[in-house]
């Protein structure tokens, strides 16, 4: 039977770190019987990595496939906790600890391609041999200067006019413009956009679709370290309009999409970044009577600020002190 019984991380329930905040928790270790010399540790890791398949030599009379990756370490730090005279009983220890995230980090990301995740290991040591760990993941929301570099567009239109055909020889025009009072928003914030249509055909219009787009650009580089890029799009949120929009008549719809409580904040590439993201509000008017459709695309900004101060503090009371510092 293993001297450790239980080692576990204890934290807020469903909590969502923003960087540069203060990650406050505990490490709950149970014995079974008395364990001498124990290292007792909590580590604080952030990495990220991106990996796809790429052709070669298409141009040529062969092509081959190659890996593009690339990777980033965003923090890794360390507490390990003193143990008064090196030895714990048995029964139930709880050590507190507590991190300050840096103030710039990328969010909690997960695609096809790439990844952005935060965790924290517990773990306990006897003699040189891990008898326990346990990991737990961490929700993180970035922050970003973007928004102060791209000013923001208060309020926001866009119009998109299109001649249509049908019928043969009939024709006519359909006008779509989407107004919202901004353009940048935080994570878990509404999207409140008014949609007009004007219909000048003699067709009844009946799907209206709206969808909230992500654009990520991933930087890589092959095996033989060339540098290469890749942009994928997703659909992040989506509505679908069904209305009878009558002929040579407007109509308004008042739509609302509830962002996510994380997500990546929009960013250039930078030096040093694997990925950058960008977000577009489409909207859509299928017209499959004349087989096209009209689209109006509005750029959407994503920010979020890192706190003024939220550095950590001892918690008065704790079993255990640590034995280093919170690193900034």
């Amino acid at each position: 039977m293993s001297v450790v019984k239980l080692i576990d991380l204890v934290l807020p329930k469903d909590a969502v770190y923003l960087a540069g905040s203060c990650i406050k928790g505990q490490v709950v270790l149970t014995l079974n019987s008395t364990l001498v010399d124990p290292i007792v540790k909590v580590e604080l890791v952030g990495r990220g990595y991106v990996e796809w398949n790429e052709e070669t030599g298409a141009s040529r009379d062969y092509s081959r496939d190659v890996i593009c990756n690339n990777k980033a370490d965003y923090v890794h730090k360390t507490k390990t906790f003193s143990v008064k005279d090196n030895w714990l009983s048995a029964g139930s220890h709880t050590f507190d600890f507590h991190f300050n995230l840096p103030p710039r980090l990328p969010s909690t990301f997960t695609s096809k391609i790439g990844h952005v995740f935060y965790f924290l290991q517990a773990s306990c040591m006897g003699r040189e041999h891990i008898l326990a760990k346990k990991r737990t993941y961490l929700l993180v929301q970035g922050t970003s200067d973007f928004h102060r570099e791209h000013p923001p567009q208060n309020p926001l239109f866009v119009e998109t006019e299109k001649k249509v055909s049908y019928n043969c020889c009939s024709q006519g025009t359909i006008c779509l413009q989407i107004r919202m009072e901004k353009n940048t928003f935080v994570p878990g914030e509404r999207i409140i956009f008014t949609t007009e249509i004007n219909n000048q055909t003699s067709k009844y219009i009946k799907t209206v679709i709206f969808a909230l787009y992500t654009h990520v650009q991933y930087e890589g580089f092959t095996p033989k370290a060339e540098r290469r890029s890749r942009v994928d799009s997703s659909e992040l949120l989506r509505q679908e309009a069904n209305t009878q929009i009558t002929p040579f008549n407007t109509t308004k719809i008042v739509s609302i999409f509830n962002l996510p409580q994380v997500l990546s904040v929009s960013s250039d590439m930078q030096d040093g970044n694997i990925m950058s993201s960008q977000y577009e509000l489409v909207g859509t008017v299928h017209l499959p009577w004349s087989l096209t459709s009209v689209k109006a695309k509005v750029p959407i900004i994503i920010t979020s600020n890192a706190p003024d101060s939220d550095t950590c503090q001892l918690q008065e009371g704790s079993v255990l002190s640590m034995s280093e510092d919170c690193q900034n």
